[in-house]
């Protein structure tokens, strides 16, 4: 049987990958945080990429009251990145629960949310202390991992009933990007979890009730 290595998906697939290995080496190499957030979803890009632009932030971080080394060991932290987007994505690949919502913050998000850090600190728009980066690395990889159902943008028809929830979070974003600018990812990326955690805990109190 003759199989076919380059086709249309797997172009894409490779693509992507070399799209995340090229923002890797320019963070690591160069600095670029701009070049890794427009090159920024797989492991590569939504893991790696990610990862080595919150390296970079936390080695960049000032000096905290509690460590004036932000090169040490302590920085290594944020490797549960890459980690927590190994496991997230081997558990959506087996997962059959979700087709419609995910379990677990979607590695894409994960990786895009690092990435628009990096830009605004580039930009000289945001400076982030060494403990929040370290923080902010920790709590994303977990994220990923937990057992929080979130919401997927996949619309059933274009009915609001069954898509109120992503009608108003489409709003919100609306909202968002219009009154905060280059800000508005992180608070994207804050809004979508916590409208999860609220959706998933309300569903547990009803299963519990009911």
């Amino acid at each position: 049987m003759k199989i076919k290595l380059f086709t249309i998906p797997n172009l894409l697939t490779l693509s992507n990958l070399l799209c995340g290995m090229i923002a890797t080496v320019a963070i690591l190499t160069d600095g670029d945080l701009h070049l890794a957030f427009w090159l920024l979803a797989d492991m590569v890009s939504s893991g790696v990429a990610p990862t080595a632009v919150m390296l970079t932030l936390a080695w960049q971080a000032g000096s905290s009251w509690w460590t004036a080394d932000t090169g040490g060991p302590w920085s290594w932290i944020v490797l549960l990145l890459a980690v927590g987007t190994a496991l997230r994505l081997a558990k959506f690949n087996i997962d059959d629960t979700q087709r419609t919502e995910f379990c677990g913050l979607p590695s894409p998000a994960a990786g895009l949310f690092c990435a628009s850090l990096g830009l605004l600190h580039a930009e000289g728009m945001l400076s982030l202390p060494y403990e929040a980066v370290l923080l902010a690395a920790a709590a994303t990889a977990w994220l990923m991992i937990s057992p929080i159902r979130m919401f997927a943008l996949k619309f059933h028809g274009f009915g609001w009933r069954g898509n109120r929830l992503r009608y108003l979070f489409l709003g919100a974003c609306v909202v968002l990007i219009l009154t905060l600018g280059a800000y508005a990812i992180p608070a994207i990326f804050v809004l979508y979890v916590v409208v999860s955690l609220v959706r998933w805990l309300l569903q547990g109190l009803r299963a519990a009730e009911a």
